[in-house]
């Protein structure tokens, strides 16, 4: 039964992004980059810019049509002003799920027209504040493509089944499946492995960090050319798909042990509805983990940081897992 259950919630996370996706495209059209990135609020940490509009009422209107009544569910997402159930007029405390969303994640490079976005969104039991991350049972990330754009890819899943894989044909209006396909390298040489540093805030202890891990594994200038490339994609969702697809072989994000370090009040890192898509990468085979091992527990808020860091594979983890989580207790005491 909860298999079944869980399916049901997966194809519905699946219709929302897709909801999402065409809602984001229909309200960007015929503006500018300087109008969708025009500043609109602040909410769960982060700021919300014009284009960020457009997928939030997406997700509103979509459950109001869409959701089971009876499935109620607390809706969790930056921007809000109270709380947010389906159906309407339903308190929290009396709904069976908490479904956390991020309805662009990677704004930024979306408004201005460089880099698709992605709709993500999560699902666990209700559990009032303990609802965490590890409790997603389904979750679901759309591609929200740029203008010349034609293929949108979509990635499920749930904790019972395999990853469903979609590419999605903007133009012919058609679809076909895909299947998940990390990297299966042994190493990290001649291939794509970074940290997260989009922002000033941070930068050079991460650089730190980062150069020393690959100083250890490798030796820093050790070839005339170098041989492990770094990629910034502005996005948790865009990060996982590289991963997914097997174009990169490691990311990992450390802001909020870097802030905390440098004690350093910082909104600018990933929040539970960045990562709420992690059990795709799970059930891709990507490992998902805490940079010091473990999980990377946070509740179902807006507001928490979520420091995390995945490798393709375990021979990629088991060979920098232990260089890294080193590093880190020398530069993070």
């Amino acid at each position: 039964m909860d298999a079944a259950v869980h399916e049901l919630l997966r194809g519905k996370l699946c219709a929302l992004g897709v909801a999402v996706r065409d809602g984001v495209l229909a309200g960007r059209l015929g503006k500018t980059g300087g109008e969708l990135a025009a500043v609109a609020g602040r909410g769960g940490g982060d700021t919300i810019y014009a284009v960020d509009k457009f997928g939030e009422g997406a997700v509103k209107d979509w459950f109001r049509k869409n959701w089971p009544a009876d499935m109620p569910v607390q809706v969790v997402m930056e921007g809000l002003e109270g709380e947010l159930c389906f159906p309407e007029g339903v308190a929290a405390g009396a709904t069976q799920w908490k479904c956390i969303i991020d309805p662009i994640d990677g704004t930024r490079g979306l408004m201005y027209d460089k880099r698709p976005a992605w709709a993500l969104a999560g699902i666990a039991p209700q559990r009032g504040e303990e609802t965490s991350l590890s409790q997603i049972v389904a979750a679901a990330m759309t591609e929200i493509p740029v203008s010349k754009q034609w293929r949108a890819d979509q990635f499920s899943a749930t904790g019972d089944g395999g990853v469903v894989g979609t590419a999605f044909d903007l133009v012919r209006g058609t679809q076909e499946s895909i299947a998940p396909a990390p990297s299966q390298a042994k190493d990290f040489r001649h291939g794509f492995a970074s940290l997260v540093k989009f922002f000033p805030e941070g930068r050079t202890l991460t650089s730190q960090i980062e150069e020393r891990v690959w100083d250890q594994l490798g030796g820093v200038g050790a070839s005339a050319s170098p041989e492990v490339f770094d990629d910034q994609y502005l996005s948790t969702g865009g990060q996982f798909h590289e991963l997914i697809a097997g174009r990169d072989r490691m990311v990992g994000d450390l802001r909020p042990l870097v802030f905390r370090a440098l004690d350093m009040e910082s909104s600018l890192a990933c929040h539970p509805y960045d990562a709420c898509a992690w059990l795709v990468l799970e059930r891709a085979g990507v490992v998902f983990e805490h940079p010091l091992g473990g999980f990377p527990e946070a509740p179902l808020d807006t507001e928490s940081g979520v420091a995390w860091v995945a490798y393709a594979n375990e021979d990629l983890a088991a060979l920098m897992r232990p260089v890294l989580q080193k590093t880190l207790r020398e530069f993070l005491p």
